[in-house]
């Protein structure tokens, strides 16, 4: 496969990671422009443990995934009791917080006779685990991929499950869920630490993929990003952020013909969805119709399929 295609691959399926977390937010109701931050802690953590302790890769993945959780938490604490604008504000808040605390950041050892690790503003170099233990990136890019369908899977599960069930009626009506028996504050807890989880693993995945990350990469910009894939793709499934990500990386990003306008495409679909379609292209009316059809195409009832065939 082309060196070209495998990095763009690569990198949509890395961004996949925190354009989920945003979306998982959004099932309950909340609009987070904070998920960058979580991206970014779970990057130097795993990229620490592995360029500086010699850890193994999946160790230091794990690794992103507890700080990205365990600092999500710590946020939600004091702010998953605002709603709407106020907590929109405070999530951007907190991760402009984090950016500055990285560009104040510095912690080096020396390996191999050359100095390792954070160095404030200058970023980190010299994540080499990928090179040192020779994977490939057509290799790294199918490692991606196994973890992002692996976390589909999981939201899948999650989403048939009570506990899902629970998110979309606190996002649908806080009202009518609390009156439900539904803790609202509890279940966002769980969201929050959900999210944070896979903003930080794909934080780890991106520092391994690039080998250099630097506070500035965390911004804003990948914050509005993040929660716009979701608003894009649709919130009717966990399919939607990955659409919102090929549309704006796969398609704008990667093509010369929105080379120099693709800020302002995006923008500009965004606003237009946001009128016609608030929830998106893969909407839940959308996402029903899909399952519809193709129940009626592969039925699970053998009798109901040889009946259609006569």
């Amino acid at each position: 496969m082309d060196d070209h295609v495998v990095s763009v691959l690569s990198n949509i399926g890395v961004i996949s990671f925190v354009a989920l977390s945003a979306y998982l937010l959004l099932l309950t109701g909340e609009i987070s422009f904070g998920q960058q931050a979580f991206f970014g802690i779970g990057a130097y953590a795993a990229a620490i443990a592995t360029a500086m302790w010699g850890w193994p890769l999946a160790a230091g993945l794990m690794l992103g995934a507890l700080a990205g959780a365990s600092s999500a938490l710590l946020v939600g604490l004091p702010t998953l009791r605002l709603h709407g604008l106020y907590f929109a504000v405070a999530t951007l808040a907190f991760a402009e917080m984090i950016r500055i605390l990285l560009e104040l950041f510095h912690y080096q050892v020396a390996v191999d006779g050359e100095l390792v690790g954070p160095n404030g503003t200058d970023g980190f170099g010299g994540i080499r685990y990928v090179f040192q233990n020779k994977i490939g990136a057509f290799e790294y890019m199918l490692l991606i991929y196994t973890l992002l369908a692996t976390a589909l899977a999981g939201l899948w599960l999650l989403e048939r499950s009570r506990l899902g069930v629970a998110f979309r009626m606190i996002g649908g009506d806080e009202t009518l869920a609390k009156t439900s028996g539904i803790a609202i504050t509890r279940h966002r807890m769980i969201a929050a630490a959900l999210a944070g989880a896979l903003a930080g693993i794909g934080g780890g995945l991106y520092a391994h993929l690039t080998t250099y990350i630097e506070p500035r990469i965390f911004d804003i910009m990948l914050g509005v990003h993040a929660l716009a894939y979701g608003l894009i793709g649709g919130l009717g499934t966990a399919l939607g952020p990955l659409l919102g990500v090929l549309i704006d990386i796969g398609l704008l990003g990667s093509t010369r013909l929105f080379s120099g306008y693709r800020m302002i495409v995006f923008g500009g679909l965004v606003a237009v969805l946001l009128i016609f379609r608030p929830r998106g292209l893969l909407n839940e009316e959308m996402v029903h119709r899909i399952g519809s059809f193709w129940r009626r195409v592969w039925p699970t009832d053998p009798s109901q399929k040889s009946h259609g065939k006569t």
